[in-house]
């Protein structure tokens, strides 16, 4: 049996029928896939019986909301999935933060007449929405942030259920301190209309065990140093063809493989060029196939193009796109850097199947 994280603990004594929903469910998950819960992961689990049995009998609405922070790897997203399978409700949704926030700025162009744009967007996006999950929450853009304090109290004023998973305790988001000050007014909101919960451990379980095998994602490559050779068995194209125009939205991006539901494009391509999360949902919605060559030292690059990488991976990892990757280097050595979140990057990445040309 695999421990997630800390001292293994037992579950607690039987609650309403609405709280044994949510805990039989992850009781079962957990042995179904050789996990042991421990008392960290137990003691969120209990938090979100409640929350369910308090939604389900009372239809409650203003509950506190729930905050999981902690390192790469740690089960955050475990549990959220698992609590938005198993509470038997209509009205939820789960996203990646990413594709929501692209979502949000959409839809307030596409309102941007009506007189608070932001509502009439969420009318449209959520409807009757009454619990909603978000997968890694970041912020890393004073304009975002801007916008997240007004969402963030919108959400609250709906009575929706807000749950949330980030790498960040709240204090840690948007950390530049040029910006941070201007945010605080979110964190303070976080802190008073969410339950915050660290969900720890020492290891990154996510890069020592191939535990989603069923994840597309997961069965992707990453071919160093990418000889003629690789390139050949990896059935990807030669390093000198040159760039097609590939419509995305109202733009054209440069690619170097566009072929049914496989796409290719080198890392300068995307990366280097201004790109955005509503490109790669768009590619994603038409491609899952993926071939990006040429990854250099990331250490080498940008903060602008390691965060456009980050962004990359964290939507093809979210929409579990099948990737090869390909760069000179191995993949360690490749993805140094400064920018925040590379430590998620590398977590994710690390799940790649490892091909090197032998000695």
């Amino acid at each position: 049996m695999r421990r997630l994280f800390g001292k293994a603990s037992t579950a607690p004594v039987c609650g309403s029928a609405n709280d044994r929903v949510i805990l039989d469910y992850f009781h079962h998950k957990a042995r179904t896939q050789g996990y042991t819960l421990s008392h960290s992961q137990q003691r969120v689990i209990d938090c979100m019986a409640q929350h369910a049995s308090s939604l389900l009998e009372a239809g409650a609405k203003h509950l506190p909301g729930l905050y999981l922070h902690g390192a790469v790897g740690r089960g955050k997203s475990w549990l959220l999935d698992g609590f938005f399978q198993a509470i038997p409700l209509a009205q939820k949704q789960r996203l990646h933060f990413h594709e929501f926030f692209a979502r949000l700025h959409q839809g307030m162009f596409n309102h941007r007449q009506q007189p608070d744009a932001l509502a009439t967007t969420l009318d449209e996006l959520l409807s009757d929405c009454r619990v909603l999950c978000f997968d890694e929450f970041h912020v890393h853009d004073i304009g975002d942030a801007m916008l997240i304090t007004r969402l963030f109290k919108a959400l609250f004023r709906r009575g929706i259920l807000l749950l949330v998973t980030s790498n960040y305790p709240p204090e840690g988001l948007l950390p530049n301190p040029l910006y941070h000050a201007r945010f605080k007014p979110v964190i303070d909101l976080i802190n008073a209309r969410m339950q915050v919960m660290e969900v720890g451990g020492p290891h990154d379980y996510r890069s020592q065990a191939r535990t989603h095998a069923q994840q597309l994602f997961t069965q992707g490559q990453y071919v160093w140093p990418a000889t003629p050779a690789q390139r050949r068995a990896a059935n990807v194209p030669a390093t000198d063809v040159p760039a097609i125009a590939l419509p995305v939205g109202t733009r054209h991006l440069p690619a170097r493989y566009c072929e049914g539901r496989v796409v290719g494009f080198t890392f300068a391509d995307l990366c280097e060029q201004p790109t955005a999360v509503m490109d790669y949902l768009e590619l994603c919605r038409r491609f899952d196939h993926w071939i990006i060559d040429q990854l250099p030292n990331l250490a080498d690059c940008s903060i602008a193009a390691q965060q456009r990488f980050i962004n990359l991976v964290d939507v093809l990892y979210d929409q579990d796109k099948h990737l090869i990757l390909l760069g000179q280097r191995s993949l360690r050595e490749s993805l140094g850097g400064d920018a925040i979140d590379l430590a998620r990057t590398r977590s994710r990445l690390g799940q790649l199947v490892e091909v090197r040309e032998p000695v």
